[in-house]
């Protein structure tokens, strides 16, 4: 019966010693760290690249816009500067043809009949109109202009004439064409003054022509209030006239 137990108890104990040892044997444990720490490199890799690679394409676009904007800022100052040449290039050109225009006045006008005043006309007057001398003066300074095309002598002879004979019949005419080659010389003040002299004249031949000349006067010294009033006065007061229609065309470009 003992024999029998012993027999029993033996591979029991065998069984139980065999069960402790798989207990206790430690069971293989993968990792997980290990693997997550040799991912986790090439995980921040990936991202540091993907960062710089935003941040260069950022930087190139900050860089191309710059560039864009700069370019954008040169073009508008050359065609600003363009404009700006064209428009002075105009204006000189301008001031060319009105140089021309007036220069060609001056030598195809025809010359001033002189004709010695009668008496009567002298005592209209009240000046030297049978004065000899005040037509020579008057004709020669005319001369110097449509003959020889003095125009700096003519000026000189004008103003003599004028200051000589401040009551000639033959003034008026003076003061035009004073104020003619003045308007040729651009001496826009002295014109304006001789002009404005010639329209004192109520009965002067001269005037209405005098009146537009103040108008093309103020255009060019861009006060277009004061042209307006010009050209407008040569429309009422001498309304079938040359000179109205043209100072109606210069109305109309004001």
């Amino acid at each position: 019966m003992k024999y029998s137990n012993l027999k029993r108890i033996i591979p029991l104990t065998l069984l139980a010693s065999a069960a402790t040892f798989v207990v206790a044997a430690p069971a293989p444990v993968t990792d997980l760290n290990a693997t997550s720490t040799s991912s986790a490199p090439a995980s921040s890799s990936s991202l540091e690249r993907l960062e710089r690679l935003i941040q260069s394409r950022n930087k190139i676009q900050l860089q191309l816009q710059q560039q864009l904007d700069g370019l954008s800022e040169e073009l508008s100052e050359m065609r600003g500067t363009v404009e700006r040449n064209s428009y002075e290039l105009e204006q000189m050109l301008e001031r060319q043809r009105q140089l021309y225009i007036e220069i060609d006045t001056l030598r195809t006008a025809k010359p001033v009949p002189v004709v010695v005043p009668t008496e009567s006309t002298d005592s209209a007057s009240g000046a030297y109109a049978s004065d000899t001398n005040e037509n020579e003066a008057y004709q020669n300074a005319v001369d110097l202009i449509l003959k020889k095309k003095d125009y700096a002598g003519a000026t000189k002879a004008f103003q003599d004439f004028v200051a000589a004979y401040p009551d000639s019949v033959y003034n008026s005419n003076a003061h035009y064409w004073l104020g003619q080659l003045y308007f040729a010389q651009k001496n826009d003040i002295e014109a304006a003054k001789s002009f404005t002299k010639v329209v004192s004249y109520s009965d002067s031949n001269k005037r209405a022509d005098a009146l537009l000349k103040l108008g093309e006067l103020a255009k060019r010294n861009n006060n277009k209030a004061a042209a307006t009033k010009y050209y407008q006065k040569v429309l009422k007061e001498y309304p079938d006239s040359t000179t109205a229609k043209t100072a109606d065309k210069q109305l109309k470009s004001l």
